[in-house]
């Protein structure tokens, strides 16, 4: 450690850190724009100058080495000269467009201008154009003249995001950023430039115009979509949601969102939303009251039950459901008498994990926690194209191999993943098993230990097993294509041993927000009980749909879709307008920005939230429309009076009253043996933009060339 002195003040900080490192430490602020805690330092904008003793001239806070017995002064007249100088410079050209920019109320410049900038420019001269640039749905740059070369997004897009979008050319006043060819900004995590923009220049395109800041309220929240769980701050004007922001957790998605994260809220303003319940009369659809729609399902269900017995009635769950939601869709369901209850809709194997009982299931999770994957050493990922499938555990295998991690992967296509590859096994998914035998024999000859299924060591398979045999903290991560492969359970076992011969953990990337949650709360068939799979081939005489689509949101696809809408009766619970051509009963259930509720991410950390907006119009929470419906049903057990209690039955069932997630319910172990399985298997895994119903109807995020290629392979 070195100790330099600080505005008087002491300070320790390790041997490397910056000058501004020693302030942030001291809590002393030093005004910059270039500098980011997470990006290289650039030192582009000089605004950070302090003075130092016995330097000639004030020097760069976040560019200047500390050394041990330095003395700085932040506050000293040289200092604030040497500022105000700098916001003097910044200011020439920037135009004069506060009242109408959309970042006034949060702008960096603007707050510094405040307290280092002149009364009135020295300058006369015309201040500079840039001509605004069109880079695609999700950011504005209709506004570079504001822009002051601090060049955050363009270390972002480097050295975070893997792609480098946007660059710097020509020089001096010249000098712009741009996309230079006239491309597109189409990385799955743009919208983080947004943040880090210090001025107006670079502006959310579906939030502009829509607000001032000032105006809006910000609540806490989490992402209902991909397992991150990222935290989120939702900003609300007028009972309506206008923009979505990160929250900053280290443990969990650090400062940065995934795009998906940060423009779906669109979809929740959207026309297809469900106001009203709705019922199918004579092949029309009417809007009815709820107490008519509750009645109408209640006495469908009896008559069902009635006529064929309750193992004839199922329900499919949304693994981007509430723990809540989910806890009490499996009571209904069970306290009508049927098993039939899934969220594993895109699975095409259906195994009970190992340990699981009706008392403590054993749960498949991430294997680690999120904020250790930034620090691997050796990882390999199978069935996944992370970058897409899960962006900001992307961003942290990224840093990781930044920093010397050896990252393979097997998978099916040779995407781009924007960091490098030190092993690669490019094969049809139905190899994939033979691979994982390849390496685990590779690994076996090292080791002298034989594979539980016996393979070739390829020359392949040597270099993953040599990524794998180098480093102590290594992971083995099974993204959603192996978790829906037809050879889930062989893949699992393949990586279990592996994972034991290297010292490794073994995990499942886990696909959506509550996959973990799921399981917790039993969303599974029960003895006796029909899988996904099972009643998406046909045969129920009453099916409920809660926040799913058959035809987008299972492998069965539109013949999924079909077999369901073959039953007597098909209720879906959904915020959309969603099902309509096979389902007879529409019950509108509030999304998350209108529900307290609960979800469990990857690495089984239980994160609440509460509702940011009222209920749309007769929109209500999928926990008491279920709740109401087990009344009717006349079912015992359902007096619960808010969400948390919901929430506290769920913890009496899962563990007996302690924490949601205990050490010994998270399990990936597997008695499973290896075999090779079907060669001809096509797991199917959703696109970027098309995971939940969320998503596929923000439109923002419909107009993305990620989108635009999905819907290209779909067509």
């Amino acid at each position: 450690m070195i100790e330099i002195e600080l505005d008087g003040q002491k300070v320790q900080v390790p041997e490397g850190s910056m000058v501004m490192h020693a302030a942030d430490k001291a809590g002393s602020y030093i005004p910059h724009f270039c500098y980011h805690k997470k990006l290289s330092i650039a030192a582009n904008c000089r605004m950070c100058l302090v003075d130092v003793e016995k330097a000639p001239k004030p020097m760069p806070a976040c560019a200047t080495p500390v050394t041990n017995g330095m003395i700085v002064r932040t506050k000293s007249d040289k200092a604030i000269k040497a500022q105000q100088s700098v916001m003097e410079f910044l200011l020439i050209n920037h135009p004069l467009d506060c009242p109408i920019c959309d970042q006034g109320g949060e702008c960096q410049l603007q707050d510094l201008a405040v307290g280092y900038g002149g009364s009135a420019s020295r300058y006369q001269e015309e201040k500079r154009v840039v001509l605004h640039k069109d880079v695609g749905p999700l950011i504005s740059m209709e506004e570079m003249s504001r822009c002051i070369h601090c060049t955050r997004c363009v270390r972002f897009g480097q050295e975070v995001a893997g792609v480098m979008e946007l660059g710097m050319i020509h020089r001096g006043e010249h000098s712009e950023i741009t996309t230079v060819l006239g491309d597109t900004v189409d990385s799955e995590v743009s919208g983080n430039m947004i943040d880090l923009c210090p001025v107006g220049a670079l502006t959310s395109k579906p939030f502009r115009y829509s607000a001032r800041p000032w105006e809006l309220s910000r609540r806490k929240s989490v992402s209902p979509h991909d397992s991150e769980g990222a935290n989120l701050i939702v900003q609300v004007k007028n009972n309506k949601v206008l923009r979505v922001l990160p929250f900053e957790n280290n443990d969990v998605n650090e400062c940065w969102l995934a795009d998906r994260d940060r423009f779906s809220y669109e979809a929740l303003n959207g026309n297809e939303r469900l106001t009203a319940p709705m019922l199918k009369q004579g092949g029309e659809w009417k809007t009815v009251d709820w107490q008519t729609a509750l009645e109408y399902v209640a006495n469908g269900l009896k008559q069902v039950k009635q006529q064929h017995g309750a193992k004839a009635i199922g329900l499919l769950a949304s693994p981007h459901s509430t723990v809540e939601e989910l806890f009490l869709a499996a009571q209904v369901l069970r306290g009508l008498g049927s098993e039939n209850i899934d969220y594993r809709l895109r699975n095409a194997e259906f195994t009970t994990n190992e340990g699981a009982s009706q008392d403590a299931p054993a749960v498949r999770w991430l294997g680690t926690t999120i904020a250790s994957l930034s620090t691997l050493q050796g990882a390999l990922v199978v069935g996944s194209n992370l970058r897409k499938d899960h962006p900001l555990f992307a961003l942290r295998m990224r840093y990781a191999v930044r920093t010397g991690a050896k990252l393979s992967v097997i998978h099916d296509r040779d995407d781009d993943w924007a960091m490098n590859i030190a092993g690669k096994s490019i094969v049809p998914a139905g190899q994939w098993t033979q691979v994982l035998a390849d390496v685990a024999t590779a690994i076996g000859n090292e080791k002298g230990s034989k594979a539980p299924l016996q393979g070739n060591a390829t020359d392949a398979a040597k270099a993953i097993a040599a990524t794998l045999l180098s480093g102590e903290r290594k992971a083995i991560l099974l993204g959603n294509a192996a978790a829906h492969h037809p050879s889930a359970s062989s893949l699992l076992a393949l990586a279990s041993w592996i994972a034991d011969q290297i010292g490794a953990t073994v995990g499942y990337l886990t696909e959506a927000a509550n996959t973990v949650g799921a399981q917790l709360v039993k969303a599974l068939p029960g003895q006796g009980g029909l899988n996904a799979g099972q009643m998406l081939a046909g045969g129920l005489k009453a099916a409920i749909l809660l926040n799913n689509e058959p035809e987008f949101d299972s492998a069965a696809g539109a013949k999924g879709a079909a077999a369901i809408g073959q039953a007597d009766m098909v209720v879906t619970l959904s915020p959309f307008k969603a099902n309509m051509d096979i389902s007879d009963v529409l019950l509108p259930i509030a999304p998350w920005t209108e529900t307290p509720g609960t979800f469990v991410n990857a690495e089984g950390r239980v994160q609440g939230f509460h509702a940011v907006v009222k209920p749309l119009a007769e929109t209500r929470p999928g926990w008491k429309v279920l709740r109401v419906l087990a009344n009717l049903l006349g079912l015992p057990g359902f007096e619960y009076e808010s969400s948390q209690d919901v929430l506290e039955a769920a913890r009496g069932k899962a563990d007996a009253g302690q924490d949601l997630v205990q050490g010994g319910l998270l399990s990936n172990k597997t008695s499973a043996a290896a075999w090779l399985g079907d060669t001809n298997a096509r797991p199917v895994s959703a696109a970027i933009y098309q995971l939940d119903s969320i998503v596929r109807r923000a439109p923002s995020l419909q107009l993305t060339a990620d989108a635009r290629v999905a819907n290209e392979v779909a067509a």
